[in-house]
């Protein structure tokens, strides 16, 4: 067994870490999709969809960011490159992923093409990924016409790139791209061209190199240049790159086998906008003008400029593989810089300590279909690393050198975020859907991220708490569309498992960043305690939580007709998980420094008054806790004027999610921290607590004991064992919320009996209704790209898993539970535990029997092509009945969490191993 730090790329991540070789200064830091996003949008209605097209990417510069086809760009993206492509019948050039926006497809905005990330490693040393780009004209406009018409149905399908008949007779071509650095400078690049097809096809492929476009808002910005400049060999052009104020250094591209290089800037084609005259007569879209419409004076015959491009027109028959190698490089004295051997074996060593890596991170026995679904679900989180540019106030006040934005932006979107700065790699959920950062999805990247680059995955944990990103008042900024929403509060789980996750894999764990964390929450905690408590009761709310539409209305805004306010179960569910996670990181920093103790009483005093409202909210029979149906509910506070069977209030008895929330709500001390000195007085008070009788530490509202499982210590927990095995019988009941594939998100017993708010209808005197819909949303409202009304997400199944691991290592193997209910077959929580991860993991593995793969479903290349099945994609979420992937189809983010539960099935579950770890991470 090679331990991690042992393998060439482990080495290579701590000499990165050190400082003496920057082998992560180049990666795939290049967005799938800059157009449509917040940050380019300058409009006076906020409508960023429709402001800057797709269109409009062809011939408008970007101002905070810059995207491309399977690219790659430095860490501050002052020099990019990516792939282009023409296949002599499109109307304009390949250089962007094309999607629907999000008025535009019939469930939201979605992406339109087939490329799946193969390879990559944390220093990018080696990355591969996959484009299919088809022969036949590609069909926008089909596309946008069909998806249009479906979106009055609801119910329909989404119409997609296999459906418009593109890849018909397997008319396309396999683009493969490889990078693999020689030095953190020199990187080889290799696109493998295959021809699917039965006849031979022409294809154009233009690799462009250009620098993002920062001198067109400030004159006082010096522009950098790319020019040609002699070869030693005439089959050979390079490309030389002068940062100047850039600050790269001198870059090199060279380009064997070339037809030509073409120049032109990276600027506004103004005059295609009636915008005024062109700052210069070479624009952004000058190869497009070249290479489709003949326009010679399109591009600078000086070959100079701020884009360019090395041309190849190639002819590739049926069934034919043509190679192109590039390189780029600091260096100017290369000989032999696209030598095919030298290639070869390069590719060959990165390719093989890939392997190395990957074998070293999960060395536990495991199938070969599961140990690629985890690798691809690694390389999916690496290649979803962004480069992210925003700064609010200059934003909000515009350039210097372009006319001041529209007024309504001073009070408009993010307007009130004016100190955040955010320039870095961030972990993006997706890189075309959502190429920008969430909070909540990025605390669930860290937990694969953790297994294969702690220190990057301590990076973005601390990223959003920095003093240019948190609000002064202690916000996390939630996300791009809208700084001021919420989030779940699971950045400090997040930050305890990131810790324990690399003292388990790395041999210690980081005091130093457990600590800055530990600071940087408590202003979010507060934050939490002083603006989403409405009677300080202890009791929150918190609006839609990023469940979009959970409930029978946007709990964010209340409809007039209903008005008041909702007590959340999974608000306050949240805030008691927050609690723990910060009474546990406390107790461990106390064990080290005694200054931490009263912190991890305050966290200690702060959860049992949760505990305590979340069961007792007042003397008026109000409860979040139905003991009738054993479930967690909403309370709906009604405005004045408005009454429900002579009731203020009204419990919400629809069980979802939100009901299950308050399960996470679980955490143990050891015995060994309740010993130490430093906590005296935090093991005094606690006991103090336990004898005094107090209505905090009533059995009746909270679970504390000593444990007689694995575990030795105490356990606290919001939901007592009894109230827990009332719960996991409609939890793992498959008539409600357990599917073949996990846990949904809504009880299935809805799609039979929907419900219906009672009381109360809305202004056009329609109820208030939801009804389990396992696949995607059947409604425009809250975003009809997101469906929480029955389908599979992972996030929340993951910490369900982790919950019931936990209890279990204080509950013991004596706790069982009926799994699935109805079935006579008893479960202790571990093998429950286990069994929702099976299930989980089958979303993705092929089927022993029909070789099919539930991801897919219907999408015959997808489960039968031996040159696409192999392929996995990680969606947002997934089919409450079949387990197909739906959503952004390249979410690794959240999603990538399988990774985790991959390597806990490896090393805890394989028959060579016990069925319960001695000694868990968590």
């Amino acid at each position: 067994m090679t331990d991690i730090q042992g393998t060439q790329e482990g080495q290579r991540l701590a000499v990165n870490q050190q400082g003496t070789a920057h082998w992560k200064h180049w990666g795939p830091y290049l967005s799938d999709r800059q157009w449509g996003t917040v940050r380019e949008d300058y409009s006076a209605d906020g409508q960023p969809w429709t402001y800057f097209s797709y269109e409009d990417a062809r011939f408008r510069a970007y101002r905070w960011g810059e995207d491309g086809i399977a690219g790659l760009c430095d860490s501050d993206q002052r020099l990019c490159f990516a792939l282009t492509l023409w296949n002599g019948q499109d109307d304009f050039l390949k250089e962007r992923l094309f999607g629907l926006t999000n008025g535009e497809g019939n469930h939201g905005e979605d992406v339109k093409e087939y490329y799946f990330y193969l390879d990559n490693v944390p220093t990018h040393s080696y990355m591969k990924c996959l484009y299919k780009y088809p022969q036949a004209r590609f069909p926008y406009a089909d596309l946008r016409m069909e998806n249009a018409r479906r979106k009055a149905n609801p119910a329909s399908f989404e119409y997609e790139l296999l459906d418009t008949g593109a890849f018909a007779d397997n008319r396309y071509f396999d683009v493969l791209v490889e990078y693999a650095k020689q030095t953190p400078e020199d990187i080889c690049i290799q696109f493998t061209i295959t021809n699917r097809g039965p006849d031979a096809a022409p294809l154009h492929v233009l690799p462009t190199l250009w620098f993002r476009n920062t001198w067109s808002w400030d004159h006082t910005v010096s522009k950098p240049l790319l020019q040609r400049i002699p070869a030693d060999h005439p089959d050979r052009h390079v490309i030389e790159a002068q940062g100047g104020a850039q600050d790269i250094g001198t870059m090199y591209l060279y380009a064997e086998g070339a037809d030509e290089l073409l120049f032109t800037e990276n600027e506004t084609n103004n005059a295609h906008f009636n915008w005024g005259a062109n700052a210069s007569p070479y624009v952004k879209d000058a190869f497009e003008q070249y290479i489709i419409h003949g326009q010679q004076s399109a591009v600078n015959p000086a070959a100079m400029g701020t884009k360019a491009a090395a041309s190849y027109t190639l002819q590739i028959a049926a069934g034919e593989t043509r190679v192109i190698r590039l390189r780029l490089s600091n260096s100017v004295a290369l000989d032999e810089p696209c030598d095919t051997t030298a290639f070869a074996s390069l590719l060959q060593t990165r390719r093989q300590e890939a392997d190395e890596f990957y074998q070293a991170v999960n060395p536990y026995p495991l199938s070969s279909d599961l140990r690629n679904i985890q690798r691809q679900a690694f390389v999916g989180m690496l290649w979803n690393k962004q480069f992210y540019f925003y700064m609010v106030k200059e934003w909000l006040k515009g350039d210097p050198a372009c006319p001041p934005p529209p007024p309504e932006r001073k009070s408009g979107r993010n307007s009130t975020w004016k100190h955040l700065f955010l320039k870095d790699i961030i972990s993006m959920p997706d890189t075309w859907e959502y190429p920008w950062f969430a909070a909540w999805d990025l605390a669930f990247h860290t937990i694969p991220l953790a297994m294969i680059d702690p220190v990057l995955a301590k990076q973005q944990i601390l990223l959003l708490m920095q003093p240019w990103s948190i609000h002064p008042n202690g916000q996390i900024p939630a996300y791009e569309w809208s700084f001021n929403d919420l989030n779940p509060p699971v950045q400090a789980w997040a930050a305890w498992r990131v810790y324990k996750i690399e003292a388990k894999m790395y041999g210690s764990g980081d005091h130093v960043f457990l600590e800055q964390a530990f600071q940087k929450l408590t202003l979010y905690f507060t934050w939490w305690l002083n603006r989403k408590d409405v009677d300080g009761n202890d009791i929150f709310q918190g609006g839609f939580l990023g469940l979009d539409n959970i409930g029978p209305f946007d709990r964010s805004n209340i409809p007039a007709g209903i008005s008041g306010y909702l007590d959340q179960s999974d608000a306050t569910g949240w805030m008691g998980m927050f609690s723990l996670n910060m009474l546990r990181i406390a107790i461990e920093l106390a064990s080290h420094d005694v200054t931490y103790e009263q912190m991890a009483v305050q966290y200690l005093l702060q959860f049992l008054f949760i505990a305590r409202a979340i069961n007792e909210i007042g003397d008026n029979g109000e409860n979040l806790w139905d003991d009738v149906d054993g479930f967690y509910y909403d309370i709906l506070h009604l405005a004045d004027d408005v009454e429900i069977d002579g009731q203020k209030f009204l419990s919400m008895k629809l069980r979802s999610v939100v009901g299950l929330v308050p399960l996470l709500a679980i955490e143990g001390i050891d015995l060994k921290f309740l010993a130490s000195p430093n906590l005296a007085d935090f093991r005094q008070r606690f006991d103090h607590l336990l004898r005094s009788g107090t209505d905090l530490t009533s059995h009746e509202n909270v679970d504390i004991r000593s444990t007689s499982g694995p575990m030795q210590g105490i356990m606290l927990a919001l939901v007592k064992p009894e109230r827990l095995k009332r719960i996991l019988a409609r939890l793992l009941d498959e008539d409600e919320f357990l599917s073949p594939y996990g846990i949904r998100s809504l009880s299935k017993y809805y799609e039979q009996h929907p419900y219906t708010l009672p009381g109360i209808t809305a202004a056009n005197g329609q109820p208030y209704q939801v009804r389990y819909t396992p696949a995607e949303s059947r409604t425009n409202d809250f975003g009809g790209n997101s469906n929480w009304r029955g389908p599979i997400w992972f996030p929340i199944n993951y910490l369900l898993i982790e919950a019931l691991q936990k209890f279990h290592q204080y509950l013991g193997s004596d706790f069982t539970v009926e799994c699935p209910t109805g079935s006579g077959n008893s479960m202790n929580l571990w093998e429950v535990a286990t069994e929702l991860s099976t299930r989980l993991m089958r979303i993705f593995q092929s089927d022993p029997g029909t070789g099919q793969r539930p991801v897919y479903g219907g999408i015959a290349p997808l489960q039968s092509d031996p040159k696409w099945k192999e392929f996995i994609l990680f969606y947002e979420y997934f089919h409450g009945d079949n387990g197909a992937g739906l959503g952004a189809s390249h979410q690794t983010g959240w999603t990538g969490v399988v990774a985790k539960l991959i390597q806990q099935w490896a090393e805890y579950t394989s028959p060579n191993h016990p069925t319960q770890p001695p000694t868990p991470d968590f």
